[in-house]
């Protein structure tokens, strides 16, 4: 059981330390960014995210709701549906919490619900991570586990940076908004250490918590990226977002028998 855990330790700590790497861009900024940049960066941020969602999520929660005998379509339509719900919910409780604070800084809504949902978003990708590794700890596929955790951690390091660079466009010191960056992905080997500890009964929810984070992060591209970036900067900052984490279309293949060992791993012990 100790390797087990200590390899997909140092396979999700490998893929936090990719978001840490990305939010540390924020450092590169002298000032906070101007209108224009900003634009881009919530762009890039939109692309970023949709690319993610759709290769990263959706398509590996119906490949492995196969494995189930469940039509692929149900987990992604159902778990989707309950992240844009968590999100909208999220969305109209945050004013009444925070009402004065709304009022004097609009952008702090966005900033929250942005965070909130690459965070979710991060939770699944830590468990299939650990869960790889903690297989390849017992002897199968290291190089599918390593392929996985590299592929992901190309893709934390556009997140890092698009939650650290709001955060400094919001007038956050360049210290905490890295910090704030960073953190989104502490989940990943926070749950993708649990994750093995209760390996047996997590399996069937992948598809569903794959699907959820998608459908908070698509709620997030559409109610509060897109209306913000809407500009020719904004579009050309999607653009490059997107054609970013295209690459994450290769490693999809090369990751896909890693993906099937994952939903076939026995109960650790």
């Amino acid at each position: 059981m100790i390797q087990p855990l200590l390899w997909a330790a140092a396979g999700t700590g490998f893929t936090f330390a990719m978001t840490s790497l990305g939010a540390a861009t924020v450092f590169f900024f002298r000032d906070i960014p101007n209108d224009k940049i900003q634009r881009v960066l919530l762009g890039f941020a939109a692309g970023v995210m949709t690319a993610a969602s759709v290769w990263s999520l959706l398509l590996p929660a119906i490949e492995q709701a196969r494995t189930w005998q469940i039509p692929g379509w149900i987990p992604a339509a159902g778990g989707m549906l309950l992240g844009v719900v968590f999100l909208a919910a999220l969305d109209a409780l945050l004013p009444r919490l925070r009402k004065e604070r709304e009022i004097a800084d609009p952008g702090w809504k966005q900033t929250v619900l942005l965070t909130t949902a690459i965070t979710l978003h991060n939770i699944p990708e830590g468990m299939a991570v650990g869960l790889a590794f903690a297989l390849a700890a017992q002897g199968e596929s290291f190089a599918g586990a390593t392929a996985l955790a590299i592929g992901i951690g190309i893709q934390n390091f556009p997140e890092g940076a698009a939650i650290s660079l709001p955060l400094r466009q919001q007038g956050w010191s360049r210290l905490r908004s890295f910090t704030g960056g960073a953190l989104s992905g502490i989940v990943e080997p926070l749950f993708g250490v649990a994750v093995v500890l209760v390996a047996a009964g997590v399996r069937p929810l992948m598809p569903w918590l794959l699907s959820f984070a998608a459908g908070a992060m698509l709620y997030v591209v559409v109610e509060e990226l897109v209306p913000q970036a809407h500009s020719r900067a904004g579009t050309c900052g999607f653009v490059v977002g997107f054609l970013i984490m295209n690459s994450k279309l290769s490693e999809q293949r090369r990751e896909k028998s890693s993906r099937e060992e994952i939903s076939q791993l026995p109960l650790f012990g």
